[in-house]
């Protein structure tokens, strides 16, 4: 096997400083040495592999861009190539540090009180705890204004009943931070794994997001304490402000898929020799195939790299996001269905990566908001109406 290098066409590694490299790097060589190696069996078993948490952590790869709290303060563009290099492995690793950081840590630490900052955010980051983010529903995914969980006020706190579904790390999760209509207004809690009526199930048969673990969260006359419930972030622009952040890094993060896809294609290409003779990157559909996706790898990364810039400005807004999201999540689509078409036969076997990264990106480009919903966010910015309804 080539050694892997991620595209470089335009030479935009020049946009990035000595540190961001660095940072890549070293997490590069994370994913090379310890976290590939083990998924395809992973994938196969339908397990997360627990061992790589502690290394995440040690890292500083959880939480990365907050400050304090034991987190490691990292620039936007360094935790986006951080991300990109995760997913370069697997989308479902990629998910697990988006997750803790983006969806637990980043809420906690926006709309939570200091007394609940320092009570989990140090344990997050040390991967002591784990976290899960339980906003999505069996009847609201893409309208998570039309959520059912409700939260009653009961003396001491309040009590929570309904269910979330397609929760990533729900069941392996120490606390969740949960989404739920108070007086029909949508508030913030962290419920700890034990609280009673709090219960979790595995969802299985997935075909995609294998090494992920993906679980419903059930709460029935759940008791959630006073000092649970955020006192900031009233209102669904709260949750929806955490998948802004989780969004900027999944853009990031298939360009890592792709890349994995394009250098597992290129190279085979060159060494699978077809008519004649001859390998099958000399003929010139497979070059075409291989140029449209070194054009759109680099068009996301120089994307990215743009949005990661205007976040460490402050100036990245959600359409900005909705932009990256939705064009990066669909050309780590195609470019993972021409590299399975490039490889043949073999491009459906788990021996090369190409197929895993294929069906874990079929629900990528869907999570998060589906390309068509963002489609219809950047319509708006466009035009001033929203198209919604």
């Amino acid at each position: 096997m080539a050694s892997y290098e991620s595209l470089n066409y335009m030479e935009e590694d020049n946009l990035l400083t000595h540190d961001e490299l660095m940072i890549r790097d070293s997490v590069r060589e994370l994913v090379e040495k310890e976290v590939i190696p083990v998924l395809q069996q992973a994938n196969r078993d339908e397990k997360f592999p627990m061992q790589l948490i502690p290394r995440f952590a040690e890292m500083g790869l959880l939480g990365s861009t907050i400050q304090g709290y034991g987190c490691a303060g990292l620039g936007h563009v360094a935790y986006g190539l951080a991300t990109m290099e995760l997913e370069r492995g697997d989308s479902g690793i990629r998910s697990f540090c988006s997750v803790q950081s983006s969806l637990v840590m980043y809420p906690i630490y926006t709309y939570g009180t200091e007394a609940q900052k320092e009570k989990y955010l140090p344990k997050l980051a040390s991967a002591e705890m784990i976290g899960c983010f339980g906003l999505t529903e069996p009847d609201a995914g893409s309208n998570p204004g039309g959520m059912l969980t409700t939260a009653v006020r009961v003396p001491g706190g309040y009590k929570l009943n309904g269910n979330k579904m397609w929760i990533t790390n729900g069941c392996i999760s120490d606390i969740a931070v949960v989404w739920a209509k108070l007086d029909g207004e949508v508030r913030g809690f962290v419920v700890e794994k034990g609280t009673k009526g709090f219960t979790t199930t595995t969802m299985k048969g997935k075909f995609s997001l294998r090494v992920s673990v993906t679980s419903e969260l059930h709460f029935q006359d759940c008791i959630v304490p006073e000092e649970n419930m955020f006192p900031k972030g009233i209102g669904l622009k709260a949750p929806l402000s955490c998948l802004t952040q989780a969004r900027y890094g999944i853009a990031w993060g298939v360009l890592g898929a792709a890349n994995a896809c394009f250098h597992e294609a290129l190279h085979y290409s060159k060494a699978r020799t077809i008519f004649q003779g001859k390998p099958l990157s000399h003929y010139q559909l497979a070059q075409a195939k291989l140029v449209k996706m070194a054009q759109e790898i680099t068009k996301g990364k120089l994307l990215c790299i743009q949005a990661g810039r205007l976040k460490e400005a402050g100036k990245l807004e959600p359409k900005h996001v909705s932009m990256i999201k939705m064009n990066n999540c669909r050309l780590a689509l195609d470019v993972a269905r021409d590299a399975r078409d490039m490889l043949g036969a073999n491009g459906i076997i788990d021996e090369y990566p190409v197929i895993r990264h294929m069906m874990n990106l079929e629900t990528v480009n869907t999570y998060e908001g589906t390309e068509d919903i963002h489609r219809l966010v950047i319509g708006q910015a466009l035009t001033g109406t929203p198209a919604f309804r």
